[in-house]
């Protein structure tokens, strides 16, 4: 009887926190099919439906929104992002993971001290370094950044590459086979749960980042923003009442892509969050 009472207790605990946490997601999509363009807080729901504001997203650009552009703007970055901070990481957690060098212990404990610090503190000596070389207000200077430290990011690949067998490195070396063809012919293969993972990791980066965006993107120049930076434009004094809809309809539909590659790839990205806890 108490094991059932403290079940019940927890799952309400549970669901509390679960309307908690979704409420302000459903506000946030019901508002934008909202007809009214500004913030209504008398009704949790509209009372008037309208599917304009997603028209005016991709079909109806003006000043201040140019969606098309801004969700191109990100996807370019974060694909780019993806690609070279995933071989990265892939790269330094099989060297950490699978070769012996001298100072290999004292290099990984740097770089987990080094991983402490925000990243936020460096960002205005990276303005800085990036304005020397004319790369501020350009997505090759973010997509440059925001790699740069990826390979530091190796712990949870690492300790699931740990759980590989040393025999079969070690076999595939008498065989003649190099450290290289070890990696993409052996390793590689073997590791898709992490794989996936840390392409989705390296993904949500810059899908969703605005702090570095902002700091990087700063000419005014509306083109060239991401979609993070437009929205958080619309929510100005003077565009709020007129475009606030808008913002919940361009909320929608940036979370669309990653909430369908999360739940096509959920399986491998658990397994490799469970494989990678294994050993650190």
């Amino acid at each position: 009887m108490k094991k059932t009472i403290n079940s019940i207790l927890r799952h309400l605990v549970l669901l509390l926190l679960a309307v908690v946490w979704l409420i302000p997601i459903l506000w946030l999509f019901v508002t934008s099919f909202s007809a009214y363009k500004g913030i209504n807080t008398s009704h949790f729901f509209p009372e008037d439906w309208t599917m304009d504001n997603y028209a005016q997203l991709f079909l109806r650009s003006d000043s201040i929104v140019q969606y098309n552009k801004w969700f191109m703007n990100t996807l370019v970055i974060a694909i780019f992002t993806c690609l070279i901070s995933t071989v990265l990481v892939l790269m330094v957690s099989y060297t950490m993971s699978k070769l012996r060098f001298p100072g290999r212990k004292s290099l990984m404990s740097f770089s987990i001290i080094l991983n402490m610090f925000p990243g936020v503190l460096s960002m205005i000596a990276i303005y800085f370094i990036l304005k020397t070389f004319n790369l501020t207000n350009s997505h090759i200077g973010m997509i440059i950044v925001y790699s740069a430290g990826a390979g530091l990011g190796f712990l949870i690949c690492k300790g699931f590459m740990d759980t590989i067998s040393v025999s079969l490195s070690e076999a595939a070396r008498l065989e003649g086979a190099s450290e290289a063809k070890i990696f993409w012919k052996i390793i590689i293969p073997l590791s898709k749960p992490i794989i996936v993972y840390t392409v989705i990791s390296s993904f949500l980066v810059p899908w969703g980042d605005f702090v570095f965006a902002k700091l990087m993107l700063n000419s005014g120049i509306a083109t060239d923003w991401t979609v993070a930076i437009g929205l958080f434009n619309m929510l100005g004094k003077s565009m709020i009442n007129k475009y606030f809809s808008v913002f919940c309809a361009g909320g929608v539909v940036i979370s669309v892509p990653i909430s369908i590659l999360f739940l096509i790839m959920q399986k491998f990205y658990v397994e490799g969050i469970t494989g990678g806890s294994v050993k650190g």
